[in-house]
């Protein structure tokens, strides 16, 4: 069995939880939080487990991108634009296809690349409390790799609105547009979680892995292509000038004064 630094894996009759465990930090992701899900997803997917919980220590399920990372990206190569893009594209891919039923606990807010841990596991839950949304055109990013899987959740022009908008979405929301499938109480949360777990425990594992194999295959060949796409595009925003305003901007509480504002058409 692994050690990890950033996540808690729990085994117990047949359910796998795996708990981003950053709690003073909100969860937020870092390449070595992503590297360690992406670990402990693989290994679940050969253990004798059957069903994966993944849930956030603390108040929130995962804040997006850690602003101490974020710090340190302006300052990237195009290597490492895409390297962090690919690694981030392998995390969510991973959990898309994952051949067993996973359930997302979403204990608080889920935001940019946390709202896509929270809502591309097959089953999502959510306390009255969590926020959703991808605020990142607030700091000039493009949420590209997000995108993909949005489309197949919510169809075109609610991801337009979304990830054009950065605008945050109550748990109620959520549900109204399908992206979480039930609301429960913050108290009552894991032991839903469990109760939904022995539900599918008593289903055939064989049948629904292959459902999800089925629905997987349904738009691999066309996912793979929109994740190289999303890849590319985010890699070269993250060397934009209007991503470096965003940042510094967002650093130091102030308005961005976009760049690309005073770029002259024509010029």
């Amino acid at each position: 069995m692994a050690r990890f630094e950033h996540i808690i894996v729990q085994s117990a009759c047949g359910v796998k939880t795996i708990t981003l465990n950053r709690p003073e930090k909100r969860n937020a992701l870092t390449p070595a939080l992503i590297e360690e899900l992406t670990r402990a997803l693989q290994e679940a997917e050969t253990c004798d487990c059957r069903v994966v919980i993944l849930t956030g220590a603390g108040s929130a399920f995962c804040a997006g991108l850690d602003v101490e990372h974020l710090e340190t990206i302006t300052a990237g190569t195009t290597t490492e634009h895409r390297r962090d893009s690919e690694h981030m594209a392998h995390v969510l891919r991973t959990l898309y296809d994952f051949p067993k039923p996973v359930i997302a606990a979403v204990n608080g807010p889920a935001i940019a690349g946390g709202m896509s841990l929270a809502t591309i596991p097959d089953f999502t839950l959510a306390t009255p409390e969590a926020k959703f949304g991808f605020n990142e055109v607030r700091v000039g990013f493009v949420p590209a790799i997000a995108a993909s899987f949005l489309l197949r959740q919510v169809g075109e022009k609610r991801t337009r609105e979304l990830l054009l908008t950065g605008k945050l979405l109550r748990a109620e929301e959520a549900l109204a547009m399908g992206l979480v499938t039930e609301i429960v109480p913050a108290e009552e949360m894991m032991k839903s979680a469990h109760a939904l777990a022995q539900t599918l425990l008593m289903n055939s594992p064989q049948a629904m892995g292959a459902v999800k194999t089925l629905l997987a295959r349904h738009c691999s060949s066309r996912l793979d292509l929109e994740l190289e796409d999303a890849i590319e595009a985010n890699a070269q925003q993250r060397a934009s000038e209007d991503f470096k305003e965003g940042v510094a901007a967002f650093l130091q509480r102030r308005r961005a004064n976009w760049p690309s504002l005073n770029v002259k058409i024509g010029a």
